[in-house]
């Protein structure tokens, strides 16, 4: 009954050209023909992940999250209903342009618009991406994460642990309050971070391929939309960078995410800084601070400050050992 994928994301604006161009230019993602005031865009076997809706305000976006089957969709509404949130069934028209079964619309505590629904439908052909690109990592983890800023996080946390079913997978307490947390093998769909705003700071793609997010960095910099740099997280160990879109939020382009499994205990982080680069990143997460403000203090590095890659099959080769002293350690490692 509970939350198992971030589904599709749908998007408010005014600027339906710009996406169009940026959906496939930048992003690499299949345009599907809607028509009207919306454009649709794919990134997998499914008919839609990302759709921009004219019909909507600028700033107002929302996520489908993906549960099992119809029983814990109804199950999920009764819990939510329960527990006093007011819960909307969307009739067959709404669930028909989402491209899902059943679907479900109700407010977190921060007043943002979710949707929970079943059955998301497969598309007939393959997925044909707009540039060259080798593909996205989504599947059983979904679309990607998203990192949403709410004003009060002592009200979000149980709203999205306790009645959608997310799980903490790391977590740092302030003066930086953030909850990282999962719902499948992703190390985190969504993230909340406590801010004096809500909003949607990013929505994070990873790319089968480093070239592919590479490719994206050169496309970013020729247009002068790198927010972040290039770096490498120290909790989930993404490599990654975060491109400005025509809306008021980032796209993070991301490779060699980890996984948590069933067994996964949350841990305390000691700080949220990046084994190396990703500059950018904590400015764009803020509020401008007044020009006679002292500078923060930097924030720690993580230890330890580095991990290995996380990679899949067909994904790497395996190199022979070419420096003597990483073929001793290597030896030393090994059990006798």
């Amino acid at each position: 009954m509970s939350v198992q994928a971030m589904g599709y994301f749908w998007v408010g604006t005014s600027k339906l050209d710009d996406w169009a161009s940026f959906a496939s230019g930048q992003l690499g993602l299949e345009a599907v023909d809607r028509g009207g005031a919306m454009r649709a865009f794919r990134m997998d076997d499914r008919k839609q992940r990302l759709i921009f809706d004219g019909g909507f305000a600028d700033g107002e976006q929302f996520f489908g999250w993906e549960v099992a089957d119809a029983a814990d969709l109804d199950a999920l509404a009764a819990r939510l209903e329960k527990a006093g949130v007011a819960v909307r069934r969307e009739p067959t028209a709404i669930a028909d342009q989402r491209c899902a079964a059943e679907v479900i619309s109700f407010r977190d505590p921060a007043g943002n618009r979710v949707e929970a629904f079943h059955g998301g439908q497969i598309a007939d052909q393959l997925f044909r991406p707009g540039r060259h690109i080798g593909g996205f990592r989504t599947g059983t983890q979904g679309l990607g994460h998203a990192v949403l800023t709410v004003p009060d996080i002592d009200a979000a946390l149980p709203f999205y642990r306790d009645l959608l079913g997310f799980q903490i997978t790391d977590f740092m307490g302030p003066p930086v309050s953030v909850y990282f947390m999962h719902v499948n093998s992703r190390h985190h769909s969504l993230a909340i971070a406590q801010a004096s705003h809500t909003r949607v700071h990013h929505l994070m793609m990873e790319f089968y391929s480093l070239d592919d997010v590479g490719q994206s960095y050169d496309l970013a910099q020729q247009e002068d939309r790198v927010a972040v740099k290039f770096g490498r997280h120290g909790n989930d160990f993404m490599t990654s960078f975060y491109m400005r879109t025509p809306s008021q939020f980032l796209i993070e382009h991301g490779w060699g995410g980890r996984e948590v499994g069933p067994d996964w205990q949350p841990a305390e982080l000691k700080s949220l800084a990046s084994f190396w680069g990703h500059q950018g990143l904590f400015e764009s997460l803020g509020e401008a601070p007044p020009p006679d403000a002292a500078p923060p203090p930097p924030m720690p590095a993580p230890e330890p400050n580095h991990a290995p890659l996380q990679v899949i099959e067909g994904n790497y080769e395996r190199m022979n050992g070419v420096c003597p002293w990483w073929d001793a350690v290597k030896r030393a490692s090994r059990p006798i």
